[in-house]
């Protein structure tokens, strides 16, 4: 795998908990009789309690291998309306898909609601999916969006504007022998300007670009 697949990682700079749940049964207490006479209350073998079902335990990567069960992002209820709350939420669910693209190279979700035109996108998914077949996989490379903030006003352009501060952290690249290929040294920071539109009742990402610093 080239370096220049590599590049498009850290052109970006919610953790799910899986529970267990259980529920125990028994039976109602014996009410007794009418008799003043004492009475033997008979014993019942009490109800047994139904055996939880173990939950996949997610299992990030490491270098014995690529990251297992890892938590598919959920879009908030919020993010599905034309509200400034909704598209700040909308942001950091597009960010958690980039993060969940890293960590197993899926990239369906991601594409459904970015623009193809979109260049550093496109290079992120590049490197996902190169990355996460072949017996190859990526380590690390979480994305988080410490401030997100919009002040919901459709620019000229036509799109709404959302001021996103993103980290990265660092990605280790494993090659299909369980060798390392080579990895970033540091946590990425930078700010990244999304332009995303509302039409046919989603938000829809035209473009992601970086934040001059």
């Amino acid at each position: 795998m080239s370096r220049g697949l590599r590049s498009g990682a850290v052109v970006f700079a919610a953790a799910t908990c899986l529970a267990l749940a259980g529920c125990a049964g028994g039976a109602p207490a014996d009410p007794g009789t009418s008799s003043p006479a004492p009475t033997t209350t008979a014993t019942s073998d009490p109800t047994p309690s139904p055996t939880p079902t173990p939950s996949a335990v997610y299992k990030p990567a490491d270098a014995s291998g690529p990251a297992q069960n890892v938590p598919v992002p959920v879009l908030p209820e919020v993010a599905k309306t034309e509200t400034k709350e909704g598209l700040e939420a909308f942001a950091k669910y597009w960010f958690e898909l980039l993060s969940y693209g890293y960590e197993t190279g899926k990239t369906e979700q991601l594409s459904a609601v970015t623009s193809p035109s979109c260049i550093m996108c496109e290079r992120a998914k590049e490197v996902q999916k190169g990355w996460n077949e072949g017996g190859r996989w990526l380590s690390g490379g979480k994305v988080t969006t410490p401030a997100i903030s919009t002040n919901f006003r459709i620019a000229p352009d036509g799109n709404y504007q959302v001021a996103v501060q993103v980290s990265q952290e660092p990605l280790s690249y494993y090659n299909p022998d369980g060798s390392l290929d080579s990895a970033d040294s540091k946590t990425a920071n930078s700010g990244s300007l999304m332009l995303a539109v509302f039409k046919d009742g989603a938000w829809f990402v035209n473009t992601i670009e970086p934040i001059a610093g």
